[in-house]
């Protein structure tokens, strides 16, 4: 078994932009509301014809072009997503299909906003086993398909958005690039976080969710640094779920990683459940703000209330 890297990551938002004031004027909110509570200033929302699966392949080609590879290169395809609509093709077959590959094995994963998190893992498991070459891993969700926009306290959280990473092995004598993950869930609390009905909603308990996220993940996300061999304080850059900026700073501060870039990527994009940690991690890298082979945290939560983290290095 060899180790694995990320190679390359790509990532794809629509165009349409949605501003605290355009949500002012749909429901009772204003933007130093939304501010003062969740830190989001704007979010990208995909029209009517922008599916879950063009999102994807967007950030999909964009990772393959920026690793030097094509389509053909890949032989397995993992989409992490809660907000495909059709269940077959699946999300990865219809990415595939969009990129013109050769036969790749295709799965998508439902693990909500720690999606990403658990489908780079699953990638790592498959190329160390010799299962896979070369992976695709996508996180892709159009959040506003699944929005209740008479909902102030939700609606105004949510964007779309997708982000991609080649996932291969490392070249002989190269330590990995991708460290060991470590992932769990409270069942006990999974109801604090649901996207359900007909048509599906989102819907979550705010104050459970927050007291949960500020108190019990950052020793968890510790331990993962402990898994990797890595002091907090030695890492370059902190990458969390985009849930809440409210969210994201007590916990990168709890964890200790003093010296590192935190990703703020949902003060312009929202909370794009999956879709959330490859975009951070894609723009911090396309804007210079993490070295090559610099260590980040990877830490996904939410949907479940599952986690899951691991410390890669980055490309």
């Amino acid at each position: 078994m060899t180790g694995t890297r990320i190679a390359a990551l790509g990532h794809y938002q629509p165009a349409k932009v949605l501003t605290n004031d355009d949500l002012a004027g749909m429901v009772d909110t204003s933007d130093e509301w939304i501010t003062s509570r969740v830190g989001i200033k704007t979010r990208h929302v995909g029209g009517p014809d922008e599916s879950v699966d063009e999102l994807a392949a967007h950030a999909a080609a964009k990772a393959l072009a920026a690793a030097g590879l094509t389509p053909a290169d890949i032989d397995l395809v993992l989409v992490a997503t809660s907000t495909a609509i059709d269940r077959s093709p699946n999300m990865a077959a219809r990415v595939a299909a969009r990129l013109a590959m050769g036969s790749p094995a295709v799965m998508d994963l439902n693990v909500v906003c720690a999606g990403f998190t658990h489908a780079l893992a699953t990638a790592d498991h498959a190329v160390r086993a010799g299962a896979a070459t070369r992976a695709l891993v996508i996180g892709a969700d159009k959040m506003a398909d699944i929005a209740d926009w008479t909902d102030r306290s939700t609606c105004v959280l949510l964007g779309d958005g997708a982000g991609a990473a080649v996932v291969e092995a490392v070249r002989p004598g190269e330590e990995p690039g991708i460290g060991p993950v470590l992932w769990g869930s409270v069942p006990e609390m999974g109801n604090a976080v649901r996207i359900e009905g007909t048509p599906p909603r989102f819907a979550q308990e705010g104050q459970s969710v927050y007291r949960w996220a500020t108190t019990q993940l950052p020793p968890i996300a510790r331990k993962v640094c402990e898994r990797a061999g890595i002091a907090p304080e030695d890492l370059a850059a902190v990458v969390l779920h985009q849930a809440n900026l409210r969210i994201i700073e007590p916990v990168a501060q709890k964890i200790g990683a003093v010296n590192a870039v935190i990703a703020r990527d949902v003060v312009d994009s929202g909370n794009t459940s999956a879709a959330s940690i490859p975009m951070a991690l894609s723009k911090l890298v396309e804007r210079g703000e993490v070295e090559s082979g610099a260590p980040a945290l990877l830490f996904g939560f939410g949907g479940n209330l599952s986690y899951a983290g691991q410390v890669i290095r980055c490309p």
